[in-house]
């Protein structure tokens, strides 16, 4: 059976020889409430609270990513520590690079919550002319010259990407973690307007998207699989797509 959070809680304060009254007071709660806690006596304590336990306990001794994370599963939370682009990038192992090429001759990428390009096939440069690894995907859609020459369902597929962004920012609980990225994005006036749609989409739908190859000129329909990538140190904060000619 898996731990309760209190039994977890227990297991990690006894591991670092903390008194509940030296936690208590570090995580700003009362003893007693503590001591519910960990015998189960309590409902599932709010973000603050796991927040306030978890940096005590970090303080006096690093938890474990799996401790941390297994801490606010158990209070029906979700981990809100926001990875930096290069912590992700450094999640996409050689075999999942391999995969991408095994793709060939479709596009196939890595993404992260913001719609920063973690990995890339050589195709997805085709696809997206001017989207390089290292790019921010919804940059190149706002402000990249080619971008609307490129994608003939220009406005169809920057709706279902903003609106993908929401999600992922509801998914994450991590909204004010996003505030300087949508400050970026707010320089595009198309962005603003979408934004303030409110749409939201978790892309459990492929997306069915034209595309302009701008050598040839040919347009050709495309069916995007997206989804998340829930292993390594960071789920959730990890996705793939892949397109196919439909």
């Amino acid at each position: 059976m898996p731990p309760t959070f209190g039994e977890l809680l227990r297991r990690l304060r006894h591991g670092r020889a903390i008194s509940r009254e030296k936690l208590a007071i570090g995580a700003g709660v009362s003893v007693s409430y503590l001591t519910h806690l960990e015998r189960g006596e309590r409902d599932r304590p709010t973000r603050t609270v796991v927040d306030g336990l978890v940096r005590h306990l970090d303080g006096v001794r690093e938890l474990a990513r799996h401790d941390r994370r297994h801490l606010f599963e158990l209070a029906g939370l979700v981990e809100t520590v926001v990875p930096t682009v290069a912590q992700l990038r450094a999640e996409i192992t050689p075999d999942m690079r391999r995969a991408l090429d095994l793709h060939e001759p479709y596009a196939a990428a890595y993404f992260d919550s913001r719609w920063n390009l973690l990995a890339a096939n050589v195709t997805v440069g085709v696809l997206f002319p001017g989207l390089r690894e290292e790019a921010n995907i919804l940059h190149w859609f706002f402000g990249h010259e080619l971008a609307r020459r490129a994608v003939v369902d220009w406005e169809r597929a920057v709706a279902l990407s903003v609106a993908g962004l929401r999600g992922r920012i509801g998914r994450l609980q991590a909204g004010e973690h996003f505030a300087g990225f949508l400050g970026e994005l707010g320089v595009y006036p198309e962005f603003r307007a979408l934004w303030e749609r409110g749409d939201v989409t978790y892309f459990s739908e492929h997306p069915h998207l034209r595309f302009r190859d701008l050598t040839t000129g040919e347009c050709r329909d495309y069916d995007f699989q997206i989804y998340n990538v829930d292993s390594g140190s960071y789920p959730g904060w990890v996705h793939f797509f892949g397109a196919r000619p439909a």
